[in-house]
Order: structure tokens, then sequence, then C-alpha cells
């Protein structure tokens, strides 16, 4: 009788422990990359019904609504923007502008002069297709 009345010593189970700490650390990390943007800004787009996927952008220039525009999270001027793709290459420069679905003709317009007097002349628009 004595095994049966002699005090057994607790032991903690670290497989459980290590399974949920995993599980957290994925989750986390999922979460954390849904968190970043791929544009890195938000924006309403503009839908059009024949809207092609381009490669990726070696320059995207974000135009707001309010005509604002921002660069790799950089507010520009339209001065300040034929500056930075002056030291860009701009000959061999392929330019995205996504500009907000509020934003103004005339603003679109300055933000392509700005490129066009960097020397850039590959130029896209942003839009979303509605396919």
């Amino acid at each position: 009788m004595k095994g049966f009345f002699e005090k057994k010593k607790g032991r903690i189970e670290i497989i459980p422990m290590i399974d949920i700490m995993f599980f957290l650390l994925v989750f986390f990390v999922m979460i954390t990359l849904r968190m970043i943007p791929a544009t890195g800004i938000a924006s309403k787009l503009p839908r059009s019904s024949t809207a092609v996927t381009i490669e990726r952008p070696k320059v995207l220039i974000s135009l707001q609504a309010d005509g604002e525009i921002v660069v790799e999270g950089q507010k520009m001027t339209a001065d300040q923007l034929t500056s930075y793709l002056l030291g860009r290459d701009p000959a061999h420069a392929n330019v995205t502008i996504a500009g907000a679905k509020q934003a103004s003709l005339q603003d679109l317009v300055i933000v392509m002069d700005a490129c066009r007097e960097a020397g850039v002349t590959q130029i896209g628009i942003a839009a979303r297709n509605i396919n």
C-alpha cells in the first residue's frame, strides 16, 4: 500500500505550451502582414472596365483627393516630384499614378506634367477593375 499513498511530483507538460506559442506567433505574423498594405497608402481608386494588370511600378505616386502628392510616404510638391524623378533614371522609370476617386483632373495633369518634365515616358494610371 506504500505506493498508493506516496505523493507524486507534479509535471509541467511543455509540448502543449509550445504548440500554443507557435500558434500565437503564426497568428501575429499573419495579422502584421495584413496590416502592411501593398501600396503603402490606402486610396479609393476609380473603377474601369478595361483596366489591365501591369508589372509592379518602380515609382508609385499617390494623388490624394485634396491634391496632395505622396511618394514613398513623403508629401511632395510638383517641383519636388520632378527633382525626385530626375534622381531615379527617368528614362527607364516606370511610374504609376494612383489617384483617389475624388481627385481632380487638374491635379492629375499637374502630376503628369511633373513626370514629363523629369523625362519619364512610361506613366500609368491605377484603376480598380470592376470585372
